[in-house]
């Protein structure tokens, strides 16, 4: 049975799901869906339209599906999704997109720490970390398994690459391959993300392979197309070099160097 305290205000239009735990002093605005077995522990504001699934933790004042911060943004009807079991801990901010008819969108089973800010129009996958003050401007993609430090920012229009990590205090203004470090203001690549990998299990033949793709990158005086076609011709194909190499071809902002 949902529950819902006293001081929680909620629009009648809202769609409430089963089970759901609405603390003190929450707001839920009109065209709000709240997905099944969500909590929201106290201080919680939820404006829409925003769809969000099941198991969501809210704690106090996050302020979710408020509209863009982009000066652009005029009042048109814009939205949020969000997925499941996602923990968003105190003053997280997640913002609808700007043009018409557009998502921001964050998938399932993400952590956000205490002051993360995900901008307007930006895709945030699965697994994802985001350390406290981790924060990502507009238009911004994090893909499955990132985690962004600390203190860190990301320009708008940035890429981050599933199972990359990027240190506390960074500054990205580029987009940073998948399965890499990103440290420093300016950022650089430091090397492969060797602890995440190994933690999420990949073997040891396949960090190989990324470890020699990351040398022909970053430390054999190749430019980026040299690389690419080195690690086109000398390693396996596997799905994480594919990947790499996908990802590093479709760039508009061109990666890190």
């Amino acid at each position: 049975m949902t529950s819902i305290h006293p001081t929680a205000i909620v629009s009648p239009s809202a769609n409430i799901g089963e089970d759901c735990d609405i603390g003190p002093y929450c707001i839920i605005e009109a065209n709000v869906t709240l997905g099944r077995a969500c909590r929201l522990i106290s201080h919680v504001h939820i404006s829409g339209p925003t769809e969000i699934g099941e198991e969501n933790l809210f704690y106090p004042f996050c302020s979710i599906g408020h509209r863009s911060q982009d000066l652009k943004y005029k009042g048109e009807p814009t939205y949020l999704r969000i997925g499941s079991r996602n923990t968003f801990r105190e003053s997280c901010t997640v913002n609808r997109a700007t043009s018409p008819g557009l998502f921001t969108i964050v998938g399932s089973d993400n952590n956000f720490l205490a002051y993360s800010h995900i901008a307007h129009d930006c895709i945030v996958g699965n697994h994802v970390i985001f350390s406290n003050n981790g924060t990502i401007a507009g238009h911004v993609i994090v893909e499955d398994y990132a985690i962004i430090g600390g203190l860190s920012g990301v320009h708008q229009f940035c890429r981050i690459g599933q199972h990359a990590i990027i240190g506390g205090c960074t500054k990205i203004v580029q987009d940073v391959p998948p399965f890499f470090i990103a440290d420093g203001n300016p950022a650089q690549i430091r090397g492969v993300n060797l602890v995440g990998l190994e933690r999420a299990g990949f073997p040891d033949d396949k960090i190989r392979l990324l470890r020699e793709a990351y040398r022909l990158l970053y430390r054999a005086n190749l430019n980026v197309s040299q690389a690419l076609e080195r690690i086109r011709d000398e390693l396996e194909q596997t799905p994480e070099i594919s990947a790499l190499l996908h990802f590093i071809e479709s760039s508009q902002r061109g990666i890190i160097r």
